[in-house]
């Protein structure tokens, strides 16, 4: 019987409108962009200005303001590839290596003798011993600091490679240890470059690893390649730093173990700091742009408890000496010591503006970079180009559109216009899930959403076709219509199963351009099979159940 059960009607009914309503947004793009950024910049820094003010009132909070991402080639933005410089942090390793080292052979010092650094080549280690009849000893205590390379490809291999010749001893990192340094490098790089872009508000950027030590940035909507540069280049490494003394030289020569910072506040003043920092950003778990006790922009920060108690105890033990606080190699303030602080918690004011203090508390809780990042190549992509791309997108969606329109209804008459209306409600659904799930459009997209509309009548002209046969057979308008769709039901669902398992393999096999040509490709063909096989058939009930036509064309 030709008929469909009440709270399925409404069913249907309901997902189109709640398609409709989700799909609304993005035929306000730019308003509800600019919702959403004030709203996100709000509630991040806790500020309000009338400016974002207004552009949070411009699109009801009511509403739903998911919108699609736009991809590079059609919003534009900036690309950037970087270059991590990973023998930086060899050199890291052993700076931090030595503090160790010289605590445990001074331990021994009436065995191996008195213990210094002498230079050496960057990225190794080298110590003078006072014994060097003791040598022996000297590396079986350096031994006792390597530990075993865990990969597959180290395996049976040591961390640290020790060189005796004579009085000195070298160290530096084994091949098989290099090797899961660089791999960890570039794994941390990728998350922290992820976590700034992401801190910004920018959605969907493409961050990935290329070669060896190499990373791809692509990141829509963002000004300038020079912007994007600024964001990610910046290390913002912040370490707590005893102070040894201050000069007005730039080239005075700091002692062993120690280095020379500019002032960011007074020109030409330079503090002698200790190289082993007491606490570094890396014990910070967050930052916050706020203002100082005189109103002018700071951010506060707070450490974790390793931290805290490492802070703690070093503001005890040293009050009414002075300490740094420097980021990226400059003292952004050099306070001395009043009392212990060991609250896990501080400030850091100076000459900044608001906006600023929000960029510095960006970098602060995304972390340091753990190694300088060069650019290779970088380009800003206009929003022009990008919006010539969606132009052509438009037009050729339209034509496509239109082209189907008009061969649906001049081949099946009024039956073809329940299936462009179908086809206008596929079209709004397959927006719909696009802004919900946060999708990217790109577009190879825009190709699958037009190739989703030639395919979406596909299964309308199946039923039709059938249809036709089954009143061929004298049988009723009603009976036909019903034969009609159940007769063609397996075909539909078969044709659409093996589409879209071709454009799950373009998905999980395709990157970047083949990922957003099988994502909209996918959800076309779900939306279009929904659409052809309840939202047509309910239109042709209802016209039927009012008409009750006793012939039909088709």
């Amino acid at each position: 019987m030709l008929q469909i059960d009440r709270w399925k009607r409404i069913l249907i009914i309901g997902i189109c409108l709640l398609g409709l309503l989700y799909a609304l947004p993005n035929a306000f793009y730019s308003r509800v962009e600019a919702h959403n950024d004030a709203v996100a910049q709000i509630e991040a820094t806790g500020v309000e200005t009338p400016e974002l003010a207004a552009a949070r009132d411009g699109w009801p909070s009511w509403m739903p303001s998911s919108l699609i991402n736009l991809g590079l080639d059609l919003r534009g933005g900036a690309h950037l590839l970087g270059e991590v410089q990973v023998d930086q942090v060899y050199k890291a390793r052993m700076d931090s290596l030595w503090p160790e080292l010289r605590r445990a052979l001074a331990d021994e010092r009436e065995t191996v003798g008195a213990i210094r650094r002498v230079p050496s080549p960057e990225g190794t280690l080298a110590i003078e011993i006072g014994n060097p009849d003791q040598m022996a000893r000297a590396v079986e205590i350096v031994r006792g600091f390597s530990t075993p390379v865990t990969t597959l490809t180290g395996a049976g291999q040591q961390s640290l490679v020790i060189q005796p010749q004579g009085a000195t001893l070298t160290i530096q990192l084994s091949d098989a240890e290099k090797a899961v340094t660089d791999d960890r490098t570039i794994q941390q790089s990728l998350e922290i470059v992820r976590r700034r872009v992401d801190e910004v508000g920018t959605r969907e950027p493409t961050i990935m690893r290329q070669g060896e030590d190499r990373i791809l940035i692509q990141v829509p909507g963002i000004g300038s390649a020079s912007e994007l540069k600024d964001l990610i280049g910046t290390t913002a490494q912040l370490t707590f730093n005893p102070v040894v003394g201050s000069t007005g030289d730039a080239d005075a020569q700091p002692g062993l173990g120690q280095t020379v910072a500019p002032s960011v506040d007074q020109e030409g003043l330079f503090y002698i700091l200790e190289d082993s920092p007491v606490v570094t950003g890396e014990d910070l778990v967050d930052a916050m742009p706020a203002t100082d006790e005189n109103g002018l922009p700071s951010v506060n920060f707070r450490f974790n408890p390793t931290g805290a108690r490492a802070f703690g105890a070093y503001t005890s033990a040293n009050i009414g000496q002075p300490f740094a606080i420097v980021l990226d190699n400059e003292v952004i303030s050099a306070p001395v010591i009043r009392s212990a602080i060991t609250t896990g918690s501080g400030q850091i004011s100076g000459s900044m503006d608001f906006e600023q203090a929000n960029r510095l508390a960006v970098l602060l809780r995304a972390g340091a970079l753990p190694a300088e990042m060069t650019f290779l190549e970088e380009r800003t992509i206009g929003p022009e180009l990008g919006q010539d791309s969606v132009d052509a997108g438009k037009v050729a969606a339209a034509v496509g559109f239109a082209a189907v329109v008009a061969l649906m209804i001049l081949s099946y008459g009024r039956f073809g216009v329940f299936a462009t209306v179908a086809l206008a409600f596929n079209m709004l659904l397959l927006f719909a899930v696009l802004s919900v799930i946060g999708a990217t459009l790109t577009l190879p997209g825009i190709a699958g959403i037009v190739l989703t509309i030639g395919m979406a009548v596909d299964a309308n002209v199946l039923v039709f076709e059938r249809i036709r046969e089954e009143l061929k057979t004298a049988r009723g308008p009603a009976r036909a219509i019903e034969l009609g769709y159940e007769k063609a039901m397996s075909a539909i669902v078969d044709a659409n199963i093996t589409t879209l398992i071709i454009a799950a393999i373009l998905f999980v096999l395709g990157s970047g351009p083949v990922k957003g040509f099988a994502v909209t490709l996918t959800i076309g063909i779900v939306t279009s099979v929904f659409t052809a096989l309840f939202l047509t058939r309910l239109i042709t009930i209802m016209w039927f159940e009012r008409a009750r036509p006793k012939e039909i064309e088709v």
